[in-house]
């Protein structure tokens, strides 16, 4: 048995998110199905994590075992030619056999992208959220909020209602905000991310940025652990998960 990482990018319009589920397509089942075609084994892919119906990717990461003769660098070929058009392997190499793309993972790169216009975008609907014009973003309060956040904190007032979770601590290494005229993006570093986690802390960046939260009071939000101090849960479209990091020596 060899062990393949794989390094995909995805449009999620179309699709429930990563994880294969009964009420839709996924990003899995698709691969799956590919590698099914490819090498006639009923594969199971491990995702680095899950992604929301609706939410994009850049480089996530999966592995798999099989006992398939194709070179591993020629998986992104074959899976490429089965796969549709709005999921791309970018990449495929063999790892050792403890690599596991989920419980190896020691960090994680998401991006957030704001059009802050006085209309939205057609082509971008579906890949941006729209913030208008006429609540044009203070970046340098949210920069001083985005500080705030940064750090090791219990995050269980930026998690979505309902999660099971039971360790909400997580680490954020960095977050950075980009400006190119009505396009603005944030850029999250971190140990991991509690569900809608990246959301909730856009939208309560997005409050500080038009005058509804101070940026001072963003440490005591955290402290209070109460959702209801936060901002709003941004959608889903303007979310990318960029990169997974591992230790690999």
């Amino acid at each position: 048995m060899r062990n393949i990482k794989l390094i995909i990018e995805y449009d999620g319009t179309n699709y429930c998110g990563w994880q294969v589920q009964a009420n839709g397509p996924s990003i899995q089942a698709e691969i799956e199905k590919a590698l099914l075609e490819v090498t006639g084994e009923k594969i199971s892919v491990n995702g680095s994590g899950r992604t929301d119906a609706g939410v994009h990717a850049k480089g996530q990461v999966a592995s798999f075992t099989t006992e398939s003769s194709i070179p591993p660098e020629k998986f992104a070929y074959a899976l490429n030619n089965k796969l549709p058009e709005d999921i791309v392997i970018k990449e495929s190499s063999e790892v050792p056999p403890d690599f596991h793309a989920r419980f190896s993972a020691v960090g994680k790169k998401y991006s957030y992208l704001i059009i802050n216009s006085r209309f939205p975008s057609a082509l971008l609907r579906n890949h941006a959220y729209h913030v208008n014009y006429c609540e044009r973003l203070d970046i340098d309060k949210i920069k001083i909020a985005a500080e705030a956040f940064i750090g090791t904190h219990d995050f269980s007032g930026f998690m979505a209602s309902g999660s099971k979770v039971s360790d909400t601590v997580r680490t954020i290494y960095d977050i950075s905000v980009e400006r190119e005229e009505e396009r603005i993006r944030f850029i999250f570093k971190g140990s991991g991310f509690l569900y809608n986690m990246i959301r909730i802390i856009t939208g309560t960046l997005l409050y500080t940025g038009i005058g509804k939260i101070n940026p001072e009071d963003i440490r005591d939000i955290i402290l209070s652990k109460d959702r209801k101090r936060a901002g709003i849960t941004v959608p889903a479209c303007g979310l990318y998960l960029e990169e997974v990091y591992y230790n690999l020596s």
